[in-house]
């Protein structure tokens, strides 16, 4: 069976961290007012879950406790994210007794991918069947509930998950690729579809795209040229295109060389003031292109929210064009930032630029101008020679002295460049 066809089952536990406090205090999350939050915040707490019997009266996850109407009644307790990872194992290791590992790919604490395609004959049963199996497996070991999405890629399988099972009296959705005309396209506002975050609706918004129906009917040149590679992406997914393999997310080595760098920030941080840090680790990274001669074909970047909030996510671009310029790498790590962003507090953040290869020339594309580009090279490398002879400190950006920037205690501790 080729990329287009498998048969992927994608499970998501219900109110997970809500649903993992009531069994440990022998409670039924869809009889019992359970929230999860940090009382010490007051009333401006973040809502990291809620019980399904809260959800039923209209009280959504991840808002604020002062959102709650005041006529519901409802119970707090902290987060303990020590019992949800170890919940989290013992569902994925029920997963493990139907697929090998290679065919498990755990998207997030409480999210997992089982690519089913060549179990189907071993266990005779249709997909839908063995994911049935699977569900009551999960409920009779752990009382832990979940919905299911199934699809012939993950793409599919995700977003029948998040549309559609929650409303289906077994929490199963199946879609193909007849679904695609009358179930995808039909999805709207925009963020209701897996991969396209708040800030990426608003761009699309802004060109007058407001269901994925209106993506997938334009020109995709035209969202490529706007948004680079992660515009054809989402072209594709508009269209249910997705030829991803959970073996290849299982076995992705970094066998490229590549340049790294993560940041536990001293704060929470937002999209109001994120743009700095990106900002200053790509500057730190593109110097070290350039003292060794080299330049990256991918651009990754990770973000991991607060650990009372949990969640995380990583996702990289492979470049039309090699480079080691600040811009070019910049507005791609935006991109990845505006699209998978979902407004939470972030404490950690991931660079990387992969598959780096030797610099011998410079490829220009049909939209960049040669003199602004040579220009731009001249003053870097300006900029790393002072640097290099000065330290990193000795010429600073303005932005660099605001109160969010980390650079010049950054700088502090690190020495040199390494290869």
């Amino acid at each position: 069976m080729d990329k287009l066809n498998r048969s992927i089952i994608c499970i998501d536990l219900k109110s997970f961290f809500a649903s993992c406090e009531c069994i440990e205090k022998n409670l039924n999350p869809f009889t019992f007012p359970l929230v999860v939050a940090n009382p010490k915040q007051g009333k401006g707490a973040l809502t990291l879950a809620v019980t399904p019997y809260l959800k039923t009266l209209g009280v959504k996850s991840r808002g604020r406790l002062y959102e709650i109407p005041k006529n519901i009644k409802y119970y707090i307790t902290k987060p303990q994210m020590s019992l949800y990872m170890k919940k989290s194992k013992e569902v994925n290791d029920i997963y493990l007794d139907f697929v090998a590992s290679e065919d498990l790919y755990v998207y997030s604490i409480d999210e997992c991918f089982l690519d089913v395609t060549n179990y189907l004959k071993l266990y005779n049963k249709t997909d839908y069947e063995l994911a049935l199996d699977i569900l009551n497996k999960v409920k009779e070991k752990t009382k832990l509930t979940a919905v299911v999405g199934i699809g012939p890629n993950m793409l599919l399988a995700k977003v029948a998950m998040d549309v559609e099972a929650k409303h289906n009296k077994d929490c199963i959705a199946k879609w193909d690729y007849k679904d695609i005309p009358l179930k995808l396209w039909n999805i709207s506002p925009l963020s209701k579809m897996w991969g396209i975050g708040p800030r990426m609706e608003k761009k699309l918004n802004q060109m007058k795209l407001y269901s994925i129906g209106d993506i997938a009917k334009m020109d995709k040149m035209v969202l490529k040229q706007r948004f680079g590679t992660i515009g054809e992406d989402i072209w594709n997914h508009a269209n249910g295109i997705n030829t991803t393999l959970l073996k290849d997310l299982n076995n992705y080595k970094v066998k490229e060389q590549s340049y790294s760098h993560s940041q536990v920030l001293f704060k929470d941080y937002n999209d109001k003031n994120i743009g700095i840090i990106i900002n200053e680790m790509v500057e730190m990274l593109t110097a070290r292109l350039r003292h060794n001669n080299k330049e990256c074909i991918g651009v990754g970047l990770g973000i991991d929210y607060s650990k009372n909030v949990g969640g995380s996510f990583y996702h990289q671009i492979k470049l039309d064009v090699p480079t080691d310029n600040n811009k070019e790498i910049i507005k791609v790590c935006n991109l990845i930032f505006d699209r998978f962003y979902e407004n939470l507090p972030i404490r950690k953040i991931t660079i990387s630029l992969n598959g780096l290869i030797p610099k011998v020339g410079k490829q220009l594309n049909l939209f960049e101008e040669a003199k602004t580009t040579k220009k731009e090279e001249s003053i870097n490398k300006v900029i790393d020679k002072i640097k290099s002879k000065y330290g990193k400190n000795s010429l600073l950006k303005a932005s660099n002295l605001l109160k969010d920037s980390t650079a010049i205690e950054r700088n502090k501790k690190i020495k040199g460049h390494d290869e």
